[in-house]
């Protein structure tokens, strides 16, 4: 093990810096625009997911401050997908929140702040350093969901945010207390010892572990945690829903590997049944409910609560019998469905905001009506997300099913060839809620005929968003073998 304080925390000190520094120069900014602002907040997260880019590339694992920190591959590598998944998120959301008098320096200062609050989390080794992330990012996003204050649906939604996601970190502060308690340490890697000793309070550690994953839970949208992400995802501006359903979801994956896997792996068979058990109930509620949807950004939050009911049963596979010889493929297998998850998210939630014109939320699947007639390149990009989602070939969201679905058979257990069953089954009714958004682009009359014109730059970046999702579908090796490769080495440190 390597003690390199600084050269660990690099990333996280640039961030915490320029997030200041963007703070203070947009006192001075005049333009409407907030070109400067835009432009030094985007620089900066270019420069931190190079800076995380060229780690991983290092491949090496180093600890920091006394191995409450711990800069690996697979941290190194959500980081970087996470600022790449920030900077998108920004360029989707300049234009709306400027046409809707929102675009203020406080957007670009806690967005930083919610990246920073991800890499600590992606990077913690420590029960304290995962829970100051988590809340400096969740605090962020509650403060970036009421941004709108003239707005009720989004104060509304904001209040809630608030109130559940203080209830939730209650659960985790609780659950992460009961495990010191019986451990005695708050590192990862002395928890690990010690519960692998089997001479600690049994009844402890499970009530521990049963806190912790409620509070987990809540950060995924899972069934029966899940009550906020409708009301949430519609009540607050698309731009911040696109914040919240982005980046944060690759967050609360590393710090289930961080807690879980990493920390209380030989409790996992108390947390892969809580984890079965809320997957098909996400499943099965997620599905159900977004059917009912007319509102276009509700159905995707439920169509959310869904996919996260996938990575769940990725996440539920890892030990098999006492014996880890599936964890590396089942954990990469999750890793590899939220990374595509959010790309393709970053793109629906995008287009979203690309057909939101001044006075006008494009939020109601009715609002699409007639699409393809209006603007064909439009229509034909929703679409690759659309079924992507739905998990049709040869785009990407087929792949991360079918990942999912190899690593529950591959373990030869029935319960696991059921849940797999079960899993297609339910993705078969996802598939209708999907297929209807396309029916309605192209089957549908359109409302007006206005043509839709806004800037190239946002343009181009749906094009290439939306080709990402199909590139990736088709030669899926390289992106699976990266996320394989870093969990192994996660595994292994």
């Amino acid at each position: 093990m390597k003690e390199m304080n600084w050269l660990v925390l690099y990333p996280e000190m640039l961030l915490l810096t320029m997030a200041c520094i963007v703070t203070l120069v947009d006192l001075w900014v005049s333009d409407e625009r907030r070109r400067v602002t835009l432009w030094l907040t985007q620089a900066t997260l270019a420069a931190v997911a190079l800076m995380h880019l060229s780690y991983f590339n290092d491949g090496v694992t180093l600890y920091g401050m006394q191995a409450m920190v711990v800069a690996d591959p697979m941290g190194h590598l959500l980081a970087f997908f996470a600022a790449v998944a920030m900077m998108v998120s920004i360029a989707y959301a300049q234009p709306y929140l400027a046409s809707r008098d929102m675009l203020k320096g406080e957007f670009f200062t806690l967005s930083l702040f919610v990246y920073l609050g991800i890499s600590v989390m992606v990077s913690a080794n420590n029960f304290l350093v995962i829970y100051l992330g988590l809340e400096l990012m969740s605090l962020s996003l509650y403060a970036l969901t009421a941004m709108r204050r003239d707005h009720g649906v989004a104060t509304e939604a904001a209040m809630k945010y608030f109130v559940l996601g203080a209830l939730a970190s209650g659960f985790l502060l609780y659950g992460l207390s009961m495990m010191y308690g019986a451990t005695g340490s708050l590192d990862l890697g002395e928890v690990f010892k010690a519960i692998g000793t089997g001479r600690i309070n049994k009844e402890v550690l499970t009530f521990g572990v049963v806190f912790v994953v409620a509070g987990l839970a809540f950060k995924l949208g899972v069934v029966p945690f899940h009550m906020w992400v409708p009301d949430v995802y519609q009540g607050a501006p698309t731009a911040v829903t696109l914040l919240i359903g982005g980046a944060p979801k690759l967050a609360a994956f590393a710090i289930i590997i961080r807690l879980l896997v990493d920390g209380m792996s030989g409790l996992a068979p108390d947390w892969q049944q809580m984890f079965i058990v809320m997957a098909v109930a996400s499943l099965m509620v997620g599905n159900l409910a977004a059917i009912a949807q007319s509102n276009l950004k509700r159905m995707l939050a439920y169509s959310t609560i869904a996919q996260m009911g996938f990575v769940l049963l990725g996440m539920s596979a890892g030990v098999i019998g006492g014996n880890t010889f599936s964890a590396g493929n089942a954990y990469s297998s999750a890793m590899f469905y939220v990374v595509t998850y959010v790309l393709t998210t970053l793109g629906t939630f995008g287009l979203i905001l690309y057909l939101s014109a001044q006075g006008f939320e494009s939020e109601e699947i009715g609002d699409l009506a007639g699409l393809a007639q209006r603007s064909p390149w439009v229509a034909g990009v929703m679409t690759v997300f659309m079924f992507s989602l739905a998990g049709v070939p040869p785009l990407v969201g087929f792949y991360a099913k079918l990942s999912i679905l190899q690593a529950l058979v591959s373990s030869h257990q029935p319960v696991y060839i059921g849940l797999a069953v079960f899993a297609v089954l339910m993705s078969l009714v996802g598939a209708y809620y999907y297929l209807r958004v396309v029916k309605v682009m192209y089957f549908d009359a359109p409302a007006h005929d206005t043509a839709i014109e806004r800037g190239r730059g946002v343009s181009a970046l749906l094009a290439l968003n939306g080709l990402a999702v199909l590139v990736f579908g088709l030669l899926p090796g390289g992106l699976m073998n990266l996320c394989r490769d870093a969990i192994v080495k996660a595994l292994a440190s």
